[in-house]
């Protein structure tokens, strides 16, 4: 169970991504281009928001079951010493969350502002802080956090 749920949810990243990064596109030429807020808008950053909260349901459940974050519970101060306990106990959990918090924000704040420029301009920014968040803590294969790992 636990590697088929590692692999969804390995392989879901790439959606998010997509779906963050064609937000991100969406609302940056709607901010800078003055165009109105449309319902193709709102419906990436809906879909956005369900396929983050996916992941974050799917990362719990795999936090939960892994034997590295099993080990650096088991001792904190360990694990704040070894680069890659810490990554999987504290750093990947940590970032991803906040990355997730801010993808949920731009969208509900983007869907109660007054203005179109307003609504585009608040899924600009808070999208790209959550991208580059998590491009910081995926676990890519070049990163020592991610050696043998897979793209997938």
């Amino acid at each position: 169970m636990f590697s088929g749920l590692l692999l969804i949810h390995s392989a879901l990243r790439y959606v998010a991504l997509l779906l963050i990064l064609t937000a991100i596109f969406r609302s940056l030429s709607g901010w800078l281009g003055k165009r109105p807020y449309t319902p193709a808008d709102r419906k990436v950053s809906l879909f956005t928001v369900i396929t983050v909260h996916t992941q974050l349901v799917i990362g719990l459940i795999l936090y939960f079951q892994s034997t590295w974050v099993k080990a650096g519970l088991a001792d904190m101060g360990a694990a704040m010493k070894d680069k890659l306990l810490r990554f999987w106990t504290v750093e990947h959990i940590s970032m991803m969350v906040i990355a997730i918090v801010l993808i949920t924000i731009g969208s509900v704040s983007a869907k109660k502002a007054p203005t179109d420029l307003a609504k585009h301009k608040r899924t600009t920014i808070l999208f790209i802080l959550a991208l580059l968040l998590i491009l910081a803590s995926i676990p890519w294969p070049f990163m020592a956090t991610g050696v043998g790992r897979s793209w997938i």
